[in-house]
């Protein structure tokens, strides 16, 4: 299995492609996509599927999974980060890929065993996960633990976690 972990957002997109044979995972490919900041929100958008275009082609992950937005007080970021999803989402469905959106705390929960960690705590487990020799940017270690995340909930079954 081979799955393509995001971690939406507007101005930093994590992306991350994890592959696992059942009994072990890896790092197939981590990329943080930044658009301009000082483009507007639709350039942004164009380029974000421009870029998680080619990953899909580039990679062919088997699999999509999305980190559902974090409901926040900040309605225009949470807005802008749902669009980054739907980009996301039409991507994989240009190509036909199934996709599951995991809430934070599912995530946080599948990769260090407690719903409440901080994102140092995901950011070491991924590193240590996938024995990466580094760790990574918060936007990278969020979307591999996406990735992580849907693969232990598949592989054991137990797709109810996602929110």
């Amino acid at each position: 299995m081979r799955v393509l972990g995001i971690d939406p957002g507007t101005y930093k997109m994590g992306v991350g492609i994890v592959s696992s044979d059942g009994s072990s995972m890896w790092m197939d490919y981590l990329e943080v996509v930044s658009p301009k900041r000082r483009d507007p929100l639709h350039a942004r958008l164009g380029f974000l599927f421009d870029e998680l275009s080619r990953v899909v082609m580039e990679w062919a992950p088997s699999q999509v999974a999305i980190e559902q937005p974090f409901a926040s007080r900040n309605v225009k970021s949470a807005m802008a980060i749902g669009q980054a999803q739907a980009v996301a989402m039409i991507v994989a469905a240009r190509r036909g890929l199934p996709v599951s959106a995991y809430a934070p705390r599912a995530v946080k929960q599948a990769v260090t065993d407690y719903g409440g960690s901080s994102k140092e705590q995901v950011q070491e487990m991924v590193r240590a996960l996938l024995g990466l020799p580094e760790i990574p940017s918060t936007d990278a270690a969020d979307a591999l633990a996406i990735a992580i995340c849907h693969i232990n909930a598949s592989e054991s079954g137990n797709l109810d976690i996602r929110e």
